[in-house]
């Protein structure tokens, strides 16, 4: 399974990512999951705006661009909310809330799958 590594700073974020290209692994991304562990999530391709609503636990989002620069990060984002969008974004990164409090994951830097 690939890690996350910010590659601005060589700094490992998260130890389990999956990414999710079909359309039905995007569509349930984190959904089905109960408990989702702050080093642990999933890389969404092809997508701008997240939605939580069904889900159990807050998350910490990030977006990014084509590139896999960060665009914008959100911490914390609890669930049950209708939609929260980045223009400009191609991809999302759903992360176990909590994730980065530790870790600095800023506008500019850039993400890698390794």
């Amino acid at each position: 399974m690939p890690l996350l590594r910010n590659s601005t700073t060589g700094t490992i974020v998260a130890t389990r990512i999956d990414r999710l290209s079909s359309f039905l692994h995007r569509a349930v991304g984190l959904l089905a999951r109960t408990t989702i562990r702050p080093d642990e999530g999933v890389w969404i391709t092809s997508c701008r705006a997240i939605h939580t609503i069904g889900m159990r636990v807050a998350i910490d989002v990030i977006f990014v661009d084509a590139d896999g620069h960060v665009i914008r990060v959100e911490s914390n984002v609890h669930p049950n909310r209708l939609a929260v969008s980045c223009p400009g974004a191609r991809g999302v990164v759903e992360l176990g809330g909590g994730a980065l409090r530790d870790v600095d994951v800023l506008p500019g830097d850039r993400l890698e799958l390794v």
